[in-house]
């Protein structure tokens, strides 16, 4: 088992895994904002199991006034047909050494509101609901 950055080479198979979670965004769609995300240090990192992409997490070193200098984590999914299996708590694990390593105060991530499995997952990790997400579409 290993944990490493993804690079751009390995779209493809970062896609495969995280349409598991975004399942309204097309592999073009995926690309083109990966490449947009760049400018903003976009991390692509994943759990391998030799050359099987197990956990993938998008992640970035951000500052602002509400959270300070923090780890935002964009998207965190494990392969479907490896859950229950410890490999999300291990991405956890791994995120918060990077977190530490990025001198970030702390993780912070959105999730649907309809997704009470992972809000129970967070939750066990440590995690604490601190706000509400509010989006208007234009």
């Amino acid at each position: 088992m290993q944990i490493r950055e993804l690079d751009l080479k390995e779209l493809e198979t970062a896609y495969e895994v995280l349409v598991q979670l975004r399942n309204t965004l097309s592999y073009k769609e995926f690309e083109d904002l990966i490449y947009d995300m760049r400018h903003m240090e976009y991390k692509m990192i994943g759990i391998f199991e030799k050359a099987t992409l197990i956990t993938y997490a998008g992640v970035a070193v951000q500052t602002n006034l509400y959270h300070k200098r923090h780890l935002y984590v964009f998207d965190l999914v494990t392969d479907v047909n490896f859950r229950g299996q410890g490999y999300g708590v291990m991405m956890l694990e791994y995120l918060k050494d990077y977190a530490k390593m990025g001198m970030c105060e702390n993780i912070v991530l959105s999730s649907g509101f309809m997704r009470e499995d992972a809000h129970r997952f967070y939750e066990k990790d440590g995690f604490v609901k601190k706000s509400f997400l509010f989006v208007k579409t234009l």
